[in-house]
């Protein structure tokens, strides 16, 4: 069934799939409120020194392009199709002119929090899987930064919050270490200034590194040119698992990667990992059993298990341990998720099919894996994969063109095809 505009669509989070979504909704004349709990893109700016693997063609669409192209002064421009931004520069030359531009300005309400969601009059088991439920209005309970509540109502609902604010557990067997609840505040769990910023902080220092994707290999990176920088700069990269047979090193590395970046910071860290650098070692299948933070020191203690086992100190933790999704916020509605990544789950079945760790290959698969057994309720975005971290930005923008032939109830319905490319020059 069809929501017609200018029905109210209600959006969570105005990252980059947020932004993207309410820009769409606009364009085909809804009235949209898209909230974000801090400023637009909030979790990109906490990374904003770090490059991105894909270039600005695959995290930008044709209608935002086009939106901003239509107002932009003499001296903006956008992006090459194939330039490659830091976090910061995506923000500055692309998301937050988003943010700013004439159809977005007045729909975005910046430092509110979505704490609950509902329907109006309705229960979680009330109407189960009934179609009725539509005709009752979302409700959206937010609270800023001084306490005050407000509600919003709408006829559709999208949650584009992301998972950057819950760190999976840094204990190996999927729950707390001993002593990790209290360690935790001190713990970095994301992709810190390392060169420029937070320098002193890492400087000089011993470095724990937990994790084996490319944000542990990001910061491993990092600190291994620190060290190069600066005396006594030491780092131990830690993982859970062992080293694959076949593989170089912890970061696991793609047949002629078409994401070159990706490929280089994949060799760059496994060379550290063999121990190319005196100053960065790598161990292997080694498990966090336990962390203390000792205040009166400002160092951790942390007790391994695998092939290093023990307790180790060091003076600073990262750990890159994934994120998990905010569950908690949908309890009232009625939808599923998967019991593996809580993503979603057609959506999460439809992901776990591929043999390939790499992202450029997840399917994006049919429109309806978007829908939930709660009418008109979504999850678009990083959110959408759950645990699963093969989220590209484009994978997001093929959501919100799919999502808006089923809201619209229009199969070809397709803006993206009408407007400009990347900027080629």
């Amino acid at each position: 069934m069809s929501v017609d505009a200018p029905a109210k669509i209600t959006i969570l989070g105005a990252g980059p799939i947020g932004l993207e979504a309410a820009l769409y909704a606009r364009f085909l004349g809804y009235e949209v409120a898209l909230y974000e709990q801090g400023r637009p893109a909030e979790s990109i700016r906490r990374w904003g020194g770090v490059p991105l693997f894909s270039p600005f063609g695959m995290n930008s669409s044709p209608l935002g392009r086009s939106a901003l192209a239509a107002q932009a002064d003499d001296d903006f421009s956008l992006p090459a199709e194939d330039e490659l931004l830091t976090g910061a520069e995506y923000v500055d030359r692309y998301l937050q002119p988003l943010a700013e531009s004439d159809l977005l300005a007045d729909s975005l309400h910046c430092g509110w929090k979505a704490i609950a969601v509902g329907r109006a009059g309705l229960s979680k088991s009330d109407m189960v899987d009934e179609e009725a439920r539509r005709d009752a209005d979302f409700i959206v309970v937010l609270v800023d930064s001084d306490g005050q509540e407000k509600i919003d109502r709408s006829d559709v609902l999208i949650d584009c919050t992301g998972l950057f604010g819950q760190a999976s557990w840094i204990g190996g067997d999927g729950v707390p270490a001993t002593g990790e609840l209290a360690a935790r505040p001190h713990v970095e769990f994301g992709l810190p200034d390392i060169l420029v910023g937070e320098r002193d902080k890492y400087a000089s220092k011993h470095t724990l590194v937990i994790g084996s994707g490319y944000s542990a290999a990001t910061n491993v990176c990092a600190l291994g040119q620190l060290a190069r920088e600066a005396l006594h700069t030491q780092v131990t990269w830690i993982t859970r698992k062992a080293n694959q047979a076949d593989a170089e090193g912890p970061m696991r590395r793609f047949e002629n990667d078409s994401l070159s970046a990706r490929d280089r910071l994949a060799v760059q860290a496994n060379q550290l990992a063999a121990k190319t650098e005196p100053h960065v070692v790598h161990w292997p299948h080694a498990p966090v059993t336990g962390i203390h933070y000792d205040a009166h020191s400002d160092r951790f203690q942390v007790t391994l298990a695998g092939e290093k086992p023990g307790m180790h100190e060091f003076d600073r933790v990262i750990a890159n341990v994934g994120y998990v999704p905010n569950t908690d916020l949908t309890r009232s509605l009625q939808v599923q998720y998967c019991y593996a990544t809580e993503g979603p789950l057609k959506l999460a079945a439809k992901l776990m099919e591929p043999e390939s760790a790499d992202c450029l290959t997840q399917p994006t698969g049919e429109a309806q894996l978007l829908v939930n057994p709660e009418p008109d309720f979504y999850v678009l975005g990083a959110k959408s994969y759950g645990r699963n971290s093969q989220f590209l930005i484009q994978n997001g923008l093929k959501q919100i063109q799919q999502l808006f032939t089923i809201i619209g109830d229009r199969e070809n319905l397709d803006l993206y095809r009408q407007f400009l490319p990347a900027n080629p020059q």
